[in-house]
């Protein structure tokens, strides 16, 4: 067990001759933050679903353990849950199940066939676990191994709930906008509360009373169930994602790693500021700005260094869950690849969106050149290409193809992850541009030069395309996989919200030559420049 400050502890990034790094947002200090839960020891214990870690919290001096390592048996956890014995129950939402972690570490999985698992609460004895889809179903698990009984089928989207005092199941409805009051034995629902803000998890404080976080709104309420009446704790912004209490204190948790206290209405303490789950892909503007993806949030990097929110998973008319993005022809615009396999061409401020081919497998990086389009298809290994319209393939038969870059005269350049190269692609052939790497994610191109990212040799090299001549800019890059972790996990899909997910170490150039690192290992944006 490790106590760190923040997640990655690789050492300091170093840059050749001529060259800086410096980063643009602060490293992340967790995975996310989903479920979270107070363990006997008064620590927050907190699932984070694409590091797939468990770490435990000081509520009070922001110090993270981790629990369950990247790498270790507990996959993807959504939510968890203590019994009275001190074992820890995990929803594994990409997989799909339930697991226990024992107090001595022991991890097995007690309950498969649950898509999307997602909430889940012991009660008396009795472990109860949703499903975070249309079609959801409620049930109750048989630790032992045995079937499940179905509570309740047919839910809307089911989210973390909690066992309320009058013995009822108070389950946020993602679906209707709701919060629901289930009879355990009956399956039969109260609406206890509408019109809210997205509700996607539900607590009870020592006062019989609702604390409920809201996706959509970013608003944590209190709702008295008896009356209704409510009132806002606090407004954090979209992407709240659980709530826990140590006392009557009060935590709530923020997917991309944040987790505030609420202190009184309107008053709040940061324990571990909001920062970056990856970042994936990157794109310059030709205005300057810089559009920053984190799957399922998407950013605009600001003047000063901060992020502001240009949309997420839950935004309406919204790409959704984005990888890989570029500049569109129009100020403003972006064309972004998605995990659900689109290409969509999206403009953040006025919310219009066209999608430019869909239902491919595990879309990457992606580039634009007149009116076409060029992305990587990672699933099948070709690269195709968008306009006017219609979809051609230009190559087949690629290895894990992510970054894709396109010189001033057209040609098309492809970082090949699997074979370890930067490939040309000419006449639907492929020629070897740059290799002797170890997995390239990231691709641009900037003065003539090629820029590729090697995600496992933590290293940024230059080509120069008229003479070949080759360079290492920087060594040390936190990208790729964190020290100790053989290899980054591969996630699957997340019901209907987003495909896998696949960190993707991006990267995109500036006219005046800096070069924008997505440096997900440690959760920030890095700017890389000639001096």
């Amino acid at each position: 067990m490790t106590t760190t400050l923040n997640r990655y502890s690789g050492p300091a990034a170093t840059t050749a001759e001529g060259w800086s790094a410096t980063r643009l947002t602060p490293p992340s200090r967790l995975y996310g933050a989903n479920g979270i839960r107070t363990a006997s020891d008064g620590r927050i214990w907190v699932a984070q679903v694409p590091g797939s870690l468990v770490s435990a919290v000081d509520p009070d001096s922001g110090a993270v353990e981790v629990i369950s390592p990247m790498g270790g048996a507990i996959i993807a956890p959504d939510d968890l849950v203590f019994d009275e014995a001190g074992n820890l129950y995990c929803t594994e939402i990409t997989e799909g199940r339930v697991c226990m972690r024992a107090p001595n570490g022991t991890v097995t999985v007690i309950q498969g066939d649950i898509p999307v698992a997602n909430p889940i609460t012991y009660h008396e004895g009795r472990l109860i676990v949703g499903e975070c889809r249309i079609g959801a179903r409620i049930m109750e698990l048989d630790r032992n191994g045995g079937a499940p009984r179905i509570i309740k089928g047919d839910v809307p989207m089911a989210n973390a709930f909690d066992v309320g005092p009058d013995g009822r199941l108070y389950a946020p409805i993602m679906g209707t906008n709701e919060i629901w009051a289930i009879d355990l034995e009956t399956g039969a629902h109260q609406v206890i509360a509408g019109d809210l803000g997205v509700p996607d998890s539900v607590k009870f404080d020592s006062k019989g009373r609702i604390v409920t976080t809201q996706v959509m709104s970013g608003q944590v309420l209190r709702i008295d169930p008896v009356s209704g009446q409510r009132e806002v704790l606090a407004d954090l912004g979209p992407g709240l994602d659980n709530v826990t209490f140590v006392g009557d204190r009060i935590f709530v948790s923020s997917i991309p790693g944040e987790l505030t206290e609420i202190l009184a209405p309107g008053k709040t303490r940061s324990v571990i500021p909001r920062a970056l789950q990856w970042p994936l892909g990157l794109a310059v503007g030709a205005d300057g700005s810089v559009m920053v993806t984190d799957g399922a949030f998407s950013y605009s990097l600001n003047r000063s260094g901060g992020l502001d929110l240009a949309f997420m998973l839950f935004t309406h008319s919204s790409p959704g869950y984005a990888r890989g993005v570029c500049a569109g022809s129009k100020a403003g615009e972006w064309i972004f690849t998605t995990g659900m396999g689109g290409v969509a061409r999206y403009s953040p401020a006025s919310g219009e969106i066209e999608w430019l081919a869909n239902g491919y497998d595990q879309l990457m990086g992606v580039a634009a050149f007149g009116n076409a389009v060029i992305f990587a298809e990672y699933g099948t290994g070709r690269v195709l290409s968008a306009e006017g319209g219609a979809i051609t393939e230009l190559a087949s038969g690629l290895d894990k193809p992510m970054g894709v870059a396109i010189g001033s005269d057209g040609t098309i350049y492809v970082a090949e992850a699997g074979a370890d190269r930067v490939v040309k692609l000419s006449g639907g052939k492929s020629d070897t541009v740059l290799d002797g790497l170890h997995r390239t994610e990231g691709l641009c191109i900037q003065g003539g030069k090629l820029y590729a990212v090697d995600s496992v040799g933590k290293s940024l090299t230059e080509c120069d395309l008229a003479s070949g001549a080759i360079t290492t800019v920087a060594t040390q890059l936190p990208v790729g996989p964190p020290p100790g972790c053989g290899a980054m996990p591969f996630l699957g899909p997340i019901g209907d919200m987003s495909g896998p997910m696949i960190n993707f170490a991006g990267i995109a150039a500036a006219p005046d030559g800096t070069l924008y690192l997505a440096a997900d290992a440690e959760g920030s944006v890095m700017a890389i420049k000639p001096r």
